[in-house]
């Protein structure tokens, strides 16, 4: 119930829509009650000659003994029982399809209004959490909540809500013309309901335990998907098409058993429904024939009744599905509500201060670091550094020494667990994010870009860029030689990832992203590792114009872009085991030098 309460609060905005709708579904509740009961007057009347021109009585209302009269609402022009059954059965179908129409239309306004807000506060709350909550989620997991999840929810709250309110407001008016007709007979022919609503109510946290894992199963099917199509070139290349197809195979064949289960559970409750109608179908031709022989009864009423009765066996039979499909609902919004009460760990304190400006340091005051799914690998330990306003600091040392993530800490992707970074003398987690990251470029070896223009990539984060200012950053990227060569220039599309484009233009694309970010502090993770002699010219003199007046971390793989920095910091194991300039650490014996002396040997080799 508690579950189903969140749902229906995404609702509340939407309260006249959902309100205007419950009113004309019980209309169409209603209008079913008197279609029913015109068959009344149809067989003892309409079908009988020689009964009287007597006023034509639809049903008593028990409450106040007050009996409601087709003659009421029939022009005046029309006498005889014929014209007033005909009609009224016109204008009842007439006016339920108009409700049931317009019903339906605001029920499903309700319903996909509610459940894009829904996604919208998902995506908010994911696209803010912070790195601990992308390594512990897989991108096709948290996609297949957003998109599946949710869809299996707008199901409910927009279709089946619909079809909820009409079968229930038809129950109700089916209930009453039974009921007014010969309340013990019907008692006793709902007696048999029990047998199914409860086997049927039992089942439902069977079918949300089943939704659940249907949900999960199509969760690992779309990671086999995504990672083969963005792997295709490693999986061609080692001819492993057979293997992800396996893969495939057995995931979708757990998806089917999941929705073949949820099948079998949930049409236990048509078919129980259709047996015991059927035995009270048995009961009431047995009752009703003595009952007519002994004139207690027309052949109107009984008509009217069993076909009220009949009728009222397939709302019924409709609200055990439609249960059995909120439960499903439920079972589909146990991850997405996970997300949304997901605390963030990289959150900003109450009262935090907006970061204006950097003008002296960035401090790593004692610094400790390890990753929360490993509490006994630490990462960083006891790091103490100062990097001045406008210095060039780089990270050097093997890989695993704890490079990336020491610079990772300084936009906060990461809170420290021992010590402080400290900006200007102030704990960084006293700022605002927005403002700290406002301070901050990166250029990273991975370059990510998006499935968009050129100048929208360029642009990306800078909202009021002019098209002069794009140009004018990618000039100064040594990128606009290339992008006036594409087929329409800056308005080209550079595909998923950037895929057009090779890898020192996607690199010079992201250094004009960050030149026209224009931030005083800048972290290079090896921009130019993974490029050729003549891309990484190009990049390497982007990125010098990109460096100047600003504050530089470089994380280093290639010693030799470092030789210029101000301080080199050499890493291993977490700890600083030496810093110097690059002349200093050549000649030092440590370290450094090896890694200097192994890479050129390297380079000699070549």
């Amino acid at each position: 119930m508690r579950e189903l309460g969140r749902l229906l609060r995404y609702s509340r905005r939407y309260t006249p829509h959902l309100l205007a709708s419950v009113i004309l579904m019980a209309c169409v509740g209603l209008s079913q009650a008197v279609t029913v009961a015109l068959i009344k007057p149809i067989f003892d009347r309409v079908l009988n000659p020689q009964s009287a021109d007597a006023p034509v009585k639809l049903f008593t209302i028990p409450l106040w003994q007050h009996s409601v009269y087709l003659d009421r609402f029939v022009p005046s022009g029309i006498h005889n029982v014929w014209n007033m059954v005909a009609f009224g059965i016109l204008a009842v179908f007439a006016v339920k399809g108009l409700c049931d129409y317009l019903g339906n239309y605001l029920i499903n306004y309700v319903g996909f209004c509610a459940v894009t807000d829904l996604r919208q506060d998902v995506f908010d709350r994911v696209v803010h959490q912070d790195a601990h909550f992308f390594e512990a989620n897989t991108t096709a997991r948290v996609m297949s909540s957003i998109m599946n999840d949710l869809e299996k929810i707008q199901v409910a709250v927009s279709h089946i809500l619909a079809d909820w309110l009409r079968q229930s407001f038809s129950l109700l008016g089916l209930g009453a013309i039974i009921l007014q007709t010969d309340w013990k007979l019907a008692l006793g022919s709902l007696s048999l309901l029990p047998f199914v609503l409860v086997p049927t109510l039992r089942l439902g946290k069977r079918i949300r335990r089943t939704t659940r894992r249907a949900q999960d199963d199509a969760a690992e099917l779309n990671q086999v998907l995504q990672e083969t199509l963005t792997g295709h070139h490693v999986v061609k290349s080692f001819g492993a098409e057979e293997i992800e197809s396996n893969r495939f195979r057995l995931r979708a064949l757990g998806l089917r058993r999941s929705n073949l289960r949820y099948v079998a559970q949930q049409a236990i409750a048509s078919p129980l429904i259709d047996f015991f109608g059927a035995v009270t179908i048995v009961f009431l031709l047995t009752y009703a024939r003595n009952q007519i022989k002994a004139g207690a009864m027309t052949v109107g009423e009984f008509g009217s009744f069993v076909m009220a009765l009949l009728l009222l066996y397939e709302p019924v039979k409709r609200l055990t599905g439609i249960h059995n499909i909120f439960q499903q609902a439920l079972g589909a919004s146990q991850k997405v509500f996970e997300y949304l009460d997901r605390e963030q760990q990289i959150k900003e304190k109450t009262g935090a201060v907006r970061l204006v400006r950097f003008e002296k340091s960035i401090q790593f005051d004692d610094v400790s670091f390890h990753y929360p799914g490993a509490p006994g690998g630490f990462v960083l330990d006891k790091i103490s550094l100062e990097v001045r306003a406008g210095q060039i600091v780089a990270l050097a040392g093997p890989s695993g020494a704890g490079k990336t993530t020491l610079a990772n800490l300084v936009p906060r992707f990461y809170d420290v667990t021992g010590g402080a970074v400290r900006i200007d003398g102030r704990d960084i987690r006293d700022v605002r994010l927005a403002s700290l990251r406002d301070k901050i470029g990166i250029v990273a070896q991975d370059t990510f870009l998006f499935n968009d223009t050129i100048a929208n990539n360029i642009s990306y984060g800078s909202r009021y860029a002019t098209d002069d200012q794009v140009r004018q950053a990618a000039r100064s990227a040594l990128a606009e030689e290339f992008i006036l060569r594409m087929p329409h220039g800056y308005e080209t599309i550079i595909g998923e990832r950037g895929h057009r484009l090779s890898g020192g233009q996607r690199q010079r694309l992201a250094i004009a992203r960050a030149l026209l970010k224009n931030a005083p502090i800048l972290i290079l993770d090896e921009a130019t590792s993974h490029l050729d002699s003549e891309s990484e010219l190009l990049v390497q003199e982007a990125l010098q114009k990109l460096m100047e007046d600003r504050t530089v971390i470089v994380i280093a793989h290639r010693l030799s872009t470092i030789r210029r920095a101000d301080q080199i910091v050499v890493l291993d194991h977490g700890r600083i085991i030496e810093t110097g300039t690059h002349e200093e650490l050549a000649s030092r014996g440590g370290m450094y030098q090896r890694l200097h002396d192994l890479q050129f040997l390297e380079a000699d080799a070549k």
